[in-house]
């Protein structure tokens, strides 16, 4: 009673969001209408501040987790399984000829997820900032475009890409002290593809390169340097194997540009899809598609691979229904349901390998 009589609940006393700091509570006992300050208003802040404080304390880590989830979703994390795919089917191969480092091959997947990573945020970053992407792209009606959709500011991606870089390069140089310097190598000419993909002046992507080099990292690059880490050599067995794997990945960007004809010939670009047009290009798809299946025949009939091999023949079946979607249409997720053959085909090949060392054929 005595508080109610003093004007200590009046409703004045609680205008603050449940967001307010320890600051907007010591307001609250100056607000207009509280009465004087006394020894009721000590107790009731006592009282309600904890509710403040805890209040604030719960807005800051949803405004925390909420922000570093855009920062995760900036990276496009779905498309990380490629990369992994590479580096795993490396290590494989490496554990043929011996045991796998295991720590060493943890320290392959953070690094190379790092530089999928930052090759993705420089690629939105160039792409908007040299006016690519645009609001009615192709890209930004399927998948949430950092800049486009205001989650970063340019600045603020840019940033982003270059801490992932650092942390990239930070992993690369350990690898190449600790295990072999021909990670070094692969390693700089992998930095110096993410970053000119969409970066002046050599901005490869738009000169119709981008597939071959999106071939080159994700097949040879990649593979290589897995084993490298593991063998501190290089190996034609690896190399062979990496090509039908590089080529499925390549096919991704192919379909994106497939899909972005009309919308990349107004922006004046050249890609593959540009230059031969779209029912040549698609013709191209098809047939790469074709010669990676054929590919791996090849490999097991020339004992390169086992004839656990020929299971990556069970996505087969995707690939004949994505070729069929394609000749009805070519969908706005082009790219990432190719992806997805990629990455069933991987898997595919990865359990080959498991099993030619547990059951060998």
């Amino acid at each position: 009673m005595a508080l109610a009589s003093s004007g200590a609940l009046n409703p004045i006393w609680f205008r603050a969001k449940r967001s307010s700091s320890h600051a907007d509570g010591v307001t609250l006992l100056k607000a207009r209408g509280a009465g004087r300050f006394s020894i009721s208003h000590f107790i009731l802040l006592a009282t309600y501040f904890p509710f403040f404080y805890t209040g604030a304390m719960q807005e800051s880590r949803k405004s925390f987790s909420r922000r570093l989830k855009e920062y995760f979703i900036a990276t496009r994390p779905w498309s990380f399984t490629m990369s992994l795919i590479s580096v795993s089917i490396g290590t494989l191969i490496a554990a043929e000829e011996g045991s796998i480092l295991w720590g060493w091959y943890a320290l392959v997947c953070l690094g190379i997820v790092c530089f999928h990573a930052t090759a993705n945020v420089y690629n939105d970053f160039f792409d908007t900032r040299y006016s690519v992407d645009q609001p009615d792209s192709p890209t930004a009606r399927y998948r949430p475009q950092p800049i486009l959709t205001g989650m970063f500011t340019p600045r603020q991606l840019l940033v982003e890409g270059m801490m992932l870089n650092a942390v990239t390069i930070a992993i690369g140089m350990t690898l190449a002290l600790q295990r072999s310097f021909l990670v070094f190598w692969i390693g700089f000419i992998g930095f110096l593809a993410s970053v000119f993909y969409t970066a002046g002046p050599v901005k490869y992507k738009y000169r119709a390169m981008g597939e071959l080099f999106v071939f080159l990292m994700w097949g040879p690059l990649m593979f290589e340097g897995a084993y490298a880490v593991q063998r501190a050599a290089l190996s034609m067995k690896v190399f062979y194997l990496s090509i039908p794997f590089g080529i499925l990945v390549a096919l991704v960007l192919l379909a994106n540009n497939i899909r972005d004809i009309d919308y990349d010939s107004r922006q004046k670009i050249k890609t593959i899809g540009i230059l031969l047009g779209g029912r040549q290009s698609f013709r191209v798809y098809a047939g790469l598609i074709l010669a990676a299946y054929l590919y791996i025949i090849a490999m097991v009939v020339l004992g390169i691979l086992s004839p656990w091999g020929l299971l990556v023949f069970l996505s087969l079946p995707k690939a004949i229904h994505l070729l069929k979607t394609f000749t009805r249409r070519i969908p706005e997720a082009a790219d990432a349901i190719t992806a997805q053959l990629d990455t069933v085909f991987g898997l595919l090949l990865i359990a080959a390998l498991i099993l030619n060392r547990t059951v060998p054929l």
